[in-house]
């Protein structure tokens, strides 16, 4: 996404998960960002709400392609313990050489990527050996709920901004090469019905020490 971007998901953004952030989605953002080290890349770091969170990174680089995200994500630097680098990139073609992060973080994200195994691959090549990819998504539910978020996905992906209520994706992130540790599934409140469960977890590239 070039141009304008999706203006009016950008403006209204943070004011959707200002309740989420205040009563769980901030303490999450915490616990997966807090503690990462060395050179961090945030891709899809849409309005920036991850980057207060980061206290141990020597710079974290926040990729975002969305135009109308990236005007508010270049506002939110000025706020936060780490250093920050703000620029367009897609997560399907990141311009950064292979093994060139200690950590990659996705949050919220994999849902509107247009190719997510792409993006994946590209996780993947730019870790360091014993790098760590670390995630937080919605994904597809089972049953009745997997099939509802099915039903709803055309319309949900037009109102958000590209957001798919019915991915798979701790599977896209095993399929695309990367190890999955401490996955956990759950379900916080308040949220929409429609986007959970939730997984949150961290993976290492296959074959790579922990």
């Amino acid at each position: 996404m070039d141009g304008r971007g999706h203006r009016c998901f950008a403006m209204c953004y943070d004011a959707i998960t200002r309740v989420a952030e205040r009563r769980w989605l901030g303490a999450v953002r915490e616990e997966l960002v807090g503690g990462l080290g060395g050179r961090v890349l945030e891709i899809g770091a849409g309005s920036g709400a991850n980057l207060a969170h980061y206290r141990a990174a020597g710079q974290v680089v926040a990729a975002e392609p969305d135009a109308a995200m990236r005007r508010r994500l270049r506002a939110r630097p000025a706020g936060t313990a780490v250093p920050v680098r703000v620029l367009a990139a897609r997560g399907e073609r990141l311009p950064f050489a292979d093994a060139s992060f200690d950590a990659v973080v996705a949050t919220l994200v994999l849902c509107s990527v247009d190719d997510p195994g792409r993006t994946l691959a590209e996780v993947r090549r730019v870790l360091k050996p014993a790098g760590r990819f670390v995630f937080f998504e919605h994904v597809r539910g089972t049953g009745a709920r997997g099939r509802i978020q099915d039903l709803l996905t055309p319309l949900w992906r037009r109102l958000g901004a590209g957001c798919h209520l019915n991915r798979r994706s701790l599977a896209t992130i095993e399929h695309a090469g990367l190890a999955v540790h401490d996955v956990e599934t759950f379900a916080p409140r308040p949220n929409l019905p429609v986007t959970v469960p939730m997984i949150r977890g961290v993976a290492t590239r296959a074959g790579s020490p922990r």
